[in-house]
């Protein structure tokens, strides 16, 4: 019953799925939200887990190992805005990835740099832009909000403020001006012209600015500014040094250095899965974040923004008619240590005994997909009877994949699987029951905008088709099955608080799924503030409205019902909204002058004091809490040896792949790109005497025989046919995603007695995931980022044999 209500609260709270895909980039928010952490009460709290260049206005975008053209946050309006700058000549971008992608083909400069080390690129980029003096001194030296404001800066930084070193000279936390009589707990301390000040971030009139590299004794405190510390980790290797590690020339990393240090706040450094999905993945999106600080480029236009963000469907603001979190009457909260020990420090749990820990924690994290299931298996923290998967396939998406296929199948470690699926998916198929769900055409949802649109919108999916699954009896109402309906029926049968009849609160009845999403829409439509709502639907639209949706059935659309959930007082302003997939605010509110309209308007910490103040759980050892750059380390921290396998394989998304659909099984799509390839430099192939179309198989250290064991008597060796390209880094493979299906409609199934034919077609091509790198030290789970949680697709070396 606890179990059940939990995974509703949480099956209704989140809204944007991700369709048989994983959550595995998530070193790159980490490292966001930690840099632009607020101070309150004496805690970081808070920060933005995503931004992105204004790229309306940019003059110069640096895009990190993803592009405009490629799988991203926001192709369609961030593609546009690329275009239109390349084309009018307001924009050049350069690109940094081993392949030549296709926002690599429209750059003036392409960097293919050695996968893994996008740090020691930007670190070799911060000492020159640091030896040549062409940063933004005057943004770095403001220490609170008075000095930004005073500068015509709405963002600062630490950059000044000077951080306490232990007796071996390791960096801890910030020094308070408590601790030299200058101020309290919740005051910094900078130094201007050898003199000590107190620093109060949030201080609006008394201006505190401070020297950028100090390295000195305060009251007995050894201490460096934030600043210095950076610097530091840059000068840590020599020029050439910083250019053997990532492969790209001394000229080229001052080339780019000189280009971004020369477009005042219009130069912005983007990236994405690549440089994340690393076992340093949060340390290359740090350098990176700070290699935007250099040029003091936050909150201005073209340069680097938080995005208008969204209108508050949830409820909370005072224009929201729904405030979610108070209608749930004695709902549960949260408790114990998760499967993935995210969100919790090792330290503070009865399980800590000293180091090492089992397996790792994470506690700056969430959604550490790749570690449940490993983890239920090795019984750390504890092992689990059933699981509940929705939408996702770990058994094919998560490196490793092996590891979780050994899971899936194991009846012991596993005894209960139910799965709530579209598909028969790679995963999927091995449940116990699978309850079909919707389609995104036939489902709800509120997915959010990327960062890149800086006007404030919030998109709605709303059914627009007749649901293909079956119908079904939940608190007496007819409807579709889906995952809500399934939770629904759960919390029927166990009598839940919080759903049924008046579930919500008095006359708030949740026994449907629109009675919880028309409501969200309700919160759009009213807005954050007081008299922000939105116009009524006029006659016309009232009757397009209902044009609109004719053609679904009673069980998905019954006007005098969804009417009913709002209210008349409500209802035409719902429709507004509907009417519009979304709620989207004027472009005229995008900018204010020079500036964003939407600002960040905080702090950045180049020196990120919970990460540098935690302790890694296997080692016992601290992190760094600035900028560095790390080799591949497995769990344990060791460095990871792949000797006798000498290329690096790299996976991408192809923009024609999608979350909601995927290749080949989109046909539409699949006319242009039908099966992928493993794409070799000339050199590499001549090597093994490899030409286009030729099979060729990968194997790895992990999988030295290259072979999918789907535990169920069926082996599928990753072989594909080869293509011979320049546009790749020698020494590098890459296979894209989306291909080399053995579910998913590729193979005949029985169901109910009958026999559903497979279609060939979603067979072809090849998933390289099985010979991505098992950690050495775990030996049943992924490489992962020890800090920001991602998995490493990117670490694994390989050897491609001719077939």
């Amino acid at each position: 019953k606890e179990f059940s209500q939990r995974f509703i609260k949480d099956a209704f709270g989140s809204c944007n799925f991700y369709e048989h895909t994983t959550i595995c980039e998530q070193s790159h928010h980490i490292a966001y939200k930690y840099a632009t952490n607020k101070f309150n009460n004496g805690n970081w709290t808070g920060g933005k887990d995503h931004l992105k260049p204004d790229a309306l206005n940019s003059r110069f975008i640096l895009f990190f190992g993803t592009g405009a053209f490629e799988a991203n946050f926001g192709p369609p309006p961030m593609a546009e805005k690329i275009t239109e700058g390349i084309v009018s000549g307001r924009l050049k971008i350069a690109v940094v990835d081993p392949r030549f992608s296709k926002t690599a083909a429209k750059a003036k400069i392409w960097a293919p740099i050695q996968p893994g080390t996008d740090a020691a690129l930007a670190l070799g980029m911060i000492q020159w832009i640091l030896e040549t003096k062409r940063y933004d001194g005057k943004f770095l030296a403001n220490a609170n909000k008075a000095a930004a404001k005073a500068d015509g800066e709405f963002s600062w930084s630490t950059a000044s403020w000077l951080v306490k070193l232990d007796k071996n000279g390791i960096p801890g936390k910030y020094l308070r001006a408590s601790e030299i009589g200058l101020g309290d707990e919740n005051t910094f301390v900078a130094i201007k012209k050898g003199k000590q000040q107190a620093v109060n971030p949030y201080d609006e009139k008394n201006v505190a600015e401070g020297d950028l590299f100090v390295n000195t004794t305060v009251s007995g405190f050894a201490v460096k500014t934030s600043l210095q510390l950076l610097k530091e980790s840059a000068f840590a290797n020599s020029m050439p040094e910083w250019a053997k590690i990532c492969g790209i020339s001394t000229e080229i990393i001052a080339e780019l250095a000189k280009e971004f240090t020369s477009y005042g706040k219009r130069a912005v450094a983007e990236f994405y899965r690549g440089p994340v999905q690393h076992t340093n993945g949060y340390y290359n999106a740090q350098s990176l974040i700070s290699l935007n600080l250099m040029v003091g480029n936050p909150d201005w236009k073209g340069g680097l923004g938080v995005g208008g963000g969204h209108f508050h469907e949830s409820g909370g603001k005072p224009g929201n008619p729904y405030d979610f979190s108070k209608l749930h009457p004695d709902k549960l909260g949260s408790f114990g240590v998760a499967l993935s020990k995210e969100k919790i420090k090792y330290e503070n749990t009865t399980l800590f005994n000293g180091y090492p820990a089992k397996r790792p924690f994470y506690p700056f994290t969430s959604n550490v997909y790749q570690e449940v299931l490993p983890a239920a298996r090795a019984g750390y923290p504890y092992p689990i009877k059933a699981l509940f998967l929705h939408k996702g396939t770990p058994g094919l998406s998560v490196p490793a994949a092996q590891t979780q296929l050994d899971v899936l199948s194991d009846l012991k470690a596993l005894p209960l699987f139910i799965a709530s699926d579209i598909v028969i998916g790679e995963s999927s198929m091995y449940a116990d029951y699978i309850f079909p769900d919707l389609s995104v055409w036939e489902r709800w949802g509120t997915p959010h905008v990327t960062p890149d649109v800086q006007t404030t919108a919030s998109k709605v999916r709303q059914p627009t088709v007749a649901p293909m699954t079956e119908t079904v009896k939940v608190f007496g109402e007819k409807m579709p099955i889906c995952l809500e309906t399934v939770m629904l029926a759960v919390a029927e049968q166990l009598n839940l608080p919080g759903y049924g009849t008046n579930g919500l609160g008095a006359g708030l009845d949740l026994k449907r799924v629109e009675d919880f999403y028309l409501r969200m829409v309700a919160n759009m439509a009213f807005g954050d503030k007081k008299g922000d709502m939105v116009p009524e639907a006029d006659r016309n639209e009232m009757e397009l409205f209902l044009k609109a949706r004719q053609h679904l059935p009673k069980t998905v659309f019954d006007l005098k019902r969804w009417k009913n959930i709002v209210g008349t007082e409500k209802w035409k302003r719902v429709v507004y909204v509907l009417n519009r997939g979304g709620r989207y605010e004027n472009f005229e509110n995008a900018y204010s002058m020079n500036y964003l309209k939407h600002k960040f308007g905080n702090i950045f910490s180049i020196y990120v004091e919970p990460i540098g103040t935690a302790k890694h759980s296997l080692t016992g050892k601290p992190f760094s809490g600035v900028a560095v750059y790390e080799p591949v380390k497995d769990a344990s921290g060791k460095k990871v040896s792949q000797n006798g396998y000498n290329l690096n394989l790299i996976t991408y998304k192809d923009i024609l792949g999608g979350q909601s659909r995927t290749l080949p099984t989109d046909y539409w799509l699949s006319v242009f790109l039908d099966e992928n390839y493993i794409l070799m430099n000339s050199r590499d192939a001549g090597k093994i005497g490899v030409a286009d179309d030729d099979l060729v198989q990968v194997v790895s250290k992990s999988n030295p025989t290259g072979v999918w064991d789907l535990k169920n008597g069926r082996k599928k060796p990753v072989v594909g046919k080869a293509k011979v390209v320049e546009g790749i880094r020698p020494g590098t493979v890459a296979v894209s995603w989306h291909f080399g299906h053995w579910a998913y409609g590729s193979q005949d199934i029985i169901l109910d007695g009958k026999k559903i034919s497979g279609d060939v077609r979603r067979r072809k091509g090849l998933c390289t995931n099985v010979v991505l790198l098992t950690d050495p030290h775990l030996k049943n789970v992924c490489m992962t980022d020890p800090i920001g949680g991602s998995a490493s697709f990117y670490d694994t070396r390989v050897k491609v044999i001719k077939v």
